[in-house]
């Protein structure tokens, strides 16, 4: 059984290094860009650029890795990822950040569409679900781990820098050194807006919505925690528990979706969110431990929209289009993540720093109010006509490639 794993968990050692790098880089540069004065507009435009880079990588992608191959098309990817990280702690500019951030977008969609490409290909349709356990527990451990990082060295030096230059360096080992034989080539991306809207609109427009506000908390969640004065520490601690949160409430929730209505899930969850949003931008709580303890119950709601909300969209789709579907769906949230930072910094910066949950409660209600809107208008799919509930991460490590080894997805890929 050993030596049926050991190809993938080799790649998976390669992706924990990678994402790893992406948390700890991630939590690194607003943090740091808060200790130098940047602007909140700039802080949130480097969320926006690493959304663009991102989604613009997951279409270009594909194409850089037919022409040179997975291996070095990783070799590149990775590479590059290690010396923006390097030049970030070279060169303290604002514009210079933005500009290197949406780099960093680009090549961390290429880096993870090449490894989720190769853990598909190394995936049967007998181990596929376990290997896509595998995979959401590095994504989770790893992005965690590496913000977890922060709170042990000081972000004014370039030691966090360069750890991150690093990771991103022992990332490319394990597929350097791999024998295996290559994957297939990867399958280009595309976006059928008016489609997903006529598959489910209220898919559509969740993901969209929940691309704003979890763009918004990820880009400035860490501004917030420093503009209020709680420790580094607690800031890393907070932005991990946050998305664990939300990934020990998906379950639940997507089970009792199962059994009723799951826009009216969708609908309650999103109105979780906004309360406990509500509650932290009136209440303005300075304890670190009660920033924490609201924060992560803000993200139990809030980071189990996505996973619910397509589920229900696949619930309407065929089962042949499954991996269309949810990949049109992640591109709208990657989208979502593009405008969600400039409303927050835009809040934050005319009123105060918990404006952010102002922000993202404005999107989690827009999402509530329009799923209640559609429950009128269009009748439930049937119980027992639909797929089991699978929970799915949306924080920012996932591509299109990754819903191809969803084992939903196995009968379009050759399974």
């Amino acid at each position: 059984m050993l030596a049926t794993y050991r190809p993938i968990l080799s790649l998976l050692r390669g992706t924990a290094f990678l994402l790893a790098a992406s948390g700890l880089h991630g939590l690194l540069l607003p943090l740091r860009g808060q200790a130098e004065g940047f602007s909140t507009t700039a802080l949130g435009l480097m969320g926006t650029a690493w959304a663009a880079g991102f989604v613009t990588g997951c279409f270009i992608a594909p194409r850089i890795v037919r022409r040179a191959g997975h291996v070095r098309a990783f070799g590149t990817f990775a590479a590059s990822g290690a010396i923006v990280a390097l030049l970030t702690g070279l060169v303290i500019d604002e514009a210079v950040w933005i500009l290197l951030r949406a780099c960093t977008g680009f090549v961390m969609a290429g880096a993870f569409m090449v490894i989720e490409s190769w853990l598909n290909e190394k995936a049967t349709n007998e181990n596929r679900g376990t290997v896509f356990g595998m995979y959401m527990m590095v994504t989770y451990a790893s992005i965690m781990a590496g913000q977890m990082i922060v709170a042990a060295g000081d972000v004014r030096s370039a030691s966090l820098f360069m750890i991150t230059g690093i990771f991103f360096c022992l990332s490319l080992i394990p597929t350097a050194v791999s024998s295996a034989s290559h994957p297939k080539p990867l399958q280009s991306v595309s976006l059928d807006v008016r489609g997903l809207y006529a598959n489910s609109p209220v898919a559509a427009v969740a993901c969209l919505l929940i691309g704003i506000a979890n763009g918004a908390w990820g880009t400035l969640g860490a501004v917030y925690g420093a503009r209020i004065g709680i420790s580094t520490p607690q800031i890393a601690l907070m932005m991990s528990l946050v998305v664990i949160a939300g990934a020990a409430m998906q379950m639940p929730a997507g089970r009792i979706s199962d059994k009723t209505d799951r826009r009216y899930v969708l609908a309650g969850a999103a109105g979780g969110a906004v309360l406990f949003a509500l509650a932290l931008f009136l209440f303005q709580p300075r304890s670190g431990t009660f920033v924490i303890i609201l924060t992560a119950a803000y993200g139990a709601f809030a980071y189990t929209l996505y996973s619910i909300a397509v589920a229900h969209a696949n619930d309407h789709a065929d089962a042949a289009d499954f991996v269309k579907v949810s990949s049109g769906l992640l591109l709208l949230y990657g989208f979502g993540t593009m405008i969600g930072p400039l409303l927050a910094a835009w809040l934050m910066d005319w009123m105060r720093p918990e404006s952010l949950f102002l922000a993202t409660a404005l999107a989690h209600l827009c999402l509530a109010g329009y799923t209640m809107l559609r429950i009128g208008r269009r009748a439930p799919v049937p119980i027992e006509d639909r797929d089991a509930f699978k929970t799915l991460p949306v924080e920012r490590s996932i591509t299109p490639e990754s819903i191809r080894l969803d084992p939903r997805g196995k009968d379009e890929t050759g399974g």
